[in-house]
């Protein structure tokens, strides 16, 4: 099968940039308050809600945390597969890293100094610095939700956290999946189970690993089951046709999930609901990601063209970026307003023109960070390494 030769999942590009653009729209919609509206109808539950499709970027990095293992496993007859973990790490901290350390401390020594946001506080900063390099900022309340460098980058941190506990249950993963699934499943279970029952603030437990538990289990089980898909030819127009109705069905469920979040009446039961709903989000990104591969051509052109493809390239510092620019054009008063508060008193134009300008800015900081900074870096550790 061409896909099995190519081992790139072109559609997953699209769902990507699907699942990062609706988080950034949720960033900037907070700064805003710009009503998102087509016609008469009204997308406020969408926006609204768009700090739920992180867990979707979570799942996705699960599923192709396991998918080359999972290929490995499917693909060898008789014993287990060998696990590639070394080259997946290398191209992942030649990716992530260097932008990732570029962004913050240009943030640090351009906006965070200059404004005076540590406001003298030595030690603070040095343990905000000192955790973001770590990625282990979103343990410290202050270092997670109070910190200047910018807060959305936290998923992140749950991302290469993940990597680590891929890399010490990898062997388990290849050895017992079922087993280790399902312990993964009790711990995020019970975890969330001790929280909603023992706690009434969420805050700095709703975004830890712990949490994301069976959301990585789920992702690794939709890697394996993929990997066995994938394996036929050519499918048939009848899968085809059921792979474009499962992606339907599941877009259908999320949504009305969403509409159910949105309706939080407050900020604990928004967070609450959040984990109790978590594994339901997980299983509608899981049907999305496992049935878009699969669906109709014109769906699979939608999520696997060109345009998506870059979009997906320059997704990761576009998300990393976009917080941090979106909130510094509201500390600068940019553009110009009437009012001091121009999204409470629904200023037009300032509305439109901040929302257009926060998506513009931060899309054109991505593509200068991917290709100045990114790209280059990767060269050059790759020359390094080539040396070695």
């Amino acid at each position: 099968m061409e896909r099995e030769k190519k081992k790139r999942i072109p559609e997953l590009d699209g769902l990507r940039v699907l699942m990062i653009f609706v988080v950034s729209w949720y960033h900037i919609w907070q700064q805003s308050w710009l009503q998102p509206m087509i016609g008469s109808y009204s997308l406020d539950w969408l926006v609204r809600s768009g700090y739920v499709w992180v867990d979707g970027t979570v799942l996705l990095s699960a599923f192709l945390l396991m998918l080359p293992t999972a290929r490995g496993a499917v693909g060898t007859a008789g014993g287990g597969p060998s696990l590639p973990a070394g080259s997946f790490f290398f191209r992942k901290v030649r990716r992530i890293l260097p932008a990732y350390y570029f962004i913050f401390l240009a943030v640090f020594f351009s906006i965070c100094l200059p404004f005076g946001l540590y406001r003298g506080n030595g030690p603070y900063l040095v343990k905000d610095l000192a955790t973001h390099f770590t990625f282990t900022f979103n343990f410290f309340y202050d270092t997670y939700v109070a910190t200047p460098l910018g807060a959305a980058s936290w998923t992140l941190a749950v991302i290469v956290q993940g990597y680590c506990l891929f890399a010490l249950i990898a062997g388990a993963l290849t050895r017992k999946p079922a087993w280790t699934i399902a312990i993964l499943f009790a711990v995020g279970f019970g975890f969330r189970a001790w929280c909603l029952w023992g706690l009434d603030d969420y805050t700095m437990v709703v975004n830890q690993l712990i949490n994301f538990l069976d959301v990585y289990a789920i992702g690794f089980l939709a890697a394996m089951i993929y990997a066995r898909l994938e394996r036929k030819e050519q499918p048939s127009l009848p899968f085809r046709l059921l792979a474009t109705f499962l992606f339907i069905g599941s877009l259908l469920a999320l949504c009305q999930l969403l509409k159910l979040q949105a309706r939080s009446p407050d900020h604990a039961t928004l967070q609450a609901n959040q984990m109790k709903f978590r594994p339901a989000f997980a299983l509608c990104y899981a049907g999305l990601i496992l049935s878009a591969p699969f669906s109709l051509k014109p769906l699979r052109f939608l999520l696997g063209n060109r345009v998506m493809r870059f979009l997906a390239g320059v997704s990761l510092n576009y998300y990393l970026s976009h917080q941090t620019i979106i909130v510094h054009l509201r500390r600068i008063h940019f553009p110009p307003s009437v009012s001091e508060s121009p999204n409470m008193a629904g200023e037009q134009p300032w509305q439109t023109q901040y929302t257009l300008l926060a998506f513009g800015l931060s899309l054109a900081a991505a593509i200068a960070i991917t290709y100045l900074i990114e790209k280059p870096a990767a060269r050059l550790i790759d020359r390094l390494r080539a040396r070695k």
